[in-house]
């Protein structure tokens, strides 16, 4: 960075794994290089402090990338619920108050605010593409004040690598909650505004690395007290036309998977088909009976019982011959229910049993920690969390998943508001290394209290309502123009999917051998979920050290 002439502003360039709070000094020291390549997505921050109260503050971006820039105000949101009392001491803070996580879009009209004394940060994002030429570029981000006056100067240098990430292998799936979308943005359920409002999350869904989408057959079973019921939002038509007969119109799915095929997305996943937490019961089922609306199944329905069996046996044979219908038998996987626990292994098998009989071999795969439900062929792909992959994996043949959620707050990633972005980030390594197929989470936009009491607005509540730590519940922030707003941790998070798929490239260079020596080239024990480095400058030295070894293996490029 260069210093600045002025002492109006003070500047600090930062890697994206710092959080900058305003109520506290920075201690985090300068990062002005790094390396990428070329089809990749880099950010770092711009810190900056006055002691003097500065409005309308337009920041832009100079050289040879400036039209891959983009900038953004990172935004405070306030937390009350940071972690959980017996938390592990791998978390940044863990007071109330107001944390870093939304990314404002910069408006040069409106500009920054420097507050006395309090430092903020703009988040700078360079999205690389094949146009831009292999080499060293510096980057000047200028701040500018209200009267066209320069404040200061930042700079950087990006070393653009002629390799180019292979694709995204990895299954990956953020519980996508279409009926967040028409609550918060008060639209009726699939009207075209809805359509609109699920378009625009996708497009950012993908573009950070989801490839499989959770696809609402009938109205989702998830995080739902027992005896309500979320908003109806359900893909499937259902007409009773007879004694336990029923008619069932797709078009509404079909409308679904022609939009997400659009927008990139690979895999689909069908809603639980039981209830959470045990199978106990069936979803929210909405049905038409000589043109009035009734509900035919819900929390009353006893999953086990013949009606709700006959249903199945009706509608699980028709949604094959969809499936077949659009060719999606090698992208399709099912539910039975979440986070089932021992006891629930009969209600389970029930349930299993009844859907195997239709799905001809597709996968039903469900997130669990007791590998019986695996051992006793009840479900196709266990989900192991990552604080007991060790205990399901080694027994797993064939796709290995994991997942995390507010529960693995000990030792392993997560991506709270109270952690480091390190912890967050890890994850991709810790991936490549199990040789994951694919991950979970619950949460890219789930804005209602925990067991969906009531909808919530995630700028105030960010904890669900003292549900789950703050960041456990949601990825994106509702934009007022139904755009989604995305967060530090969403970024974060693909940082680490792109250091995945950076193995995966050196790993074709090289092998898989020498890829996870260098990985571990400076540890002193083998990386797993829970052991891992906690600093931020190593997960920085280890990707420019897998950056370099590639290079090492690429035809030399430079800019004229």
């Amino acid at each position: 960075m260069t210093a600045s002439s002025s002492p109006v502003l003070e500047l600090r360039c930062i890697s994206s794994l710092i959080k900058v709070f305003a109520d506290c000094d920075l201690d985090a020291g300068s990062h002005s290089r790094a390396s990428a390549l070329s089809n990749e997505t880099y950010s770092f921050q711009v810190a900056y402090r006055s002691e003097r109260l500065l409005k309308g503050i337009s920041v832009h971006a100079e050289g040879s990338l400036a039209s891959v820039i983009s900038i953004r105000q990172v935004g405070l949101v306030p937390a009350e619920m940071l972690n959980y009392f017996d938390h592990d001491a791998h978390v940044v803070r863990v007071t109330p108050g107001l944390y870093p996580d939304p990314l404002y879009p910069h408006k040069k009209a409106e500009g920054a605010v420097s507050v006395p004394g309090q430092w903020r940060s703009v988040w700078i994002t360079v999205s690389l593409d094949l146009s831009v030429t292999p080499g060293v570029h510096p980057i000047k981000i200028i701040f500018t004040s209200a009267q066209s006056e320069e404040l200061a100067q930042a700079d950087f240098e990006l070393e653009v690598l002629p390799g180019t990430l292979p694709e995204q292998q990895l299954v990956h799936t953020e519980w996508f909650h279409a009926d967040c979308l028409a609550t918060y943005y008060n639209v009726n359920v699939f009207s075209d505004r809805h359509w609109e409002l699920i378009d625009n999350y996708l497009q950012t869904y993908v573009r950070y690395g989801g490839s499989m989408i959770l696809t609402p057959l009938f109205t989702l079973p998830l995080d739902t007290a027992p005896g309500l019921d979320r908003p109806t939002v359900q893909l499937v038509q259902v007409e009773i036309t007879g004694d336990n007969r029923y008619r069932f119109d797709f078009s509404l799915l079909e409308k679904w998977v022609e939009l997400c095929n659009r927008r990139g997305i690979r895999h689909f996943e069908f809603s639980h088909l039981f209830t959470q937490w045990g199978a106990k019961h069936a979803p929210k089922v909405i049905a038409f009976e000589n043109g009035e609306e009734k509900k035919i199944f819900g929390w009353e329905t006893d999953s086990t019982g013949e009606p709700y069996k006959q249903f199945l046996g009706q509608l699980l044979p028709e949604l094959m011959e969809f499936i077949r219908k659009h060719r999606l038998q090698d992208r399709c996987y099912f539910h039975i229910s979440d986070e089932p626990k021992l006891e629930h292994l009969a209600e389970y098998e029930s349930a299993s049993d009844l859907m195997r009989e239709h799905l001809d071999g597709l996968p039903i795969l469900d997130a669990l920690s007791a590998p019986d439900f695996y051992v006793k062929g009840l479900v196709h792909t266990p989900i192991p969390p990552t604080n007991h992959a060790d205990d399901v994996l080694p027994i797993v043949e064939g796709e290995r998943w994991t997942y995390y959620c507010c529960d693995q707050y000990k030792e392993v990633s997560n991506r709270f508001f109270s952690m480091p972005s390190s912890r967050n980030r890890i994850i991709g390594m810790q991936l490549y290394k199990y040789e994951i197929h694919g991950f979970l989470h619950w949460g890219f936009n789930f804005w209602y209290s925990q067991f969906s009491r009531k909808a919530v607005d995630p700028f105030k509540i960010t904890d669900s309502d003292y549900g789950f730590p703050s960041g456990d519940a949601y990825l994106v922030y509702p934009g007022e123009d139904g755009l989604p707003i995305d967060s530090m941790r969403l970024l974060v998070f693909h940082e680490g999917l792109q250091d995945l798929r950076a193995l995966r490239l050196l790993e074709s260079l090289v092998g898989r051998e020498q890829t996870v020596a260098i990985l571990e080239e400076d540890l002193a024990e083998p990386l797993t979920f829970a052991v891992y480095p906690r600093e931020d400058e190593w997960l920085i030295r280890c990707r420019e050290r897998i950056n370099a070894a590639i290079k090492s293996h690429l035809p030399s490029v430079s800019i004229s």
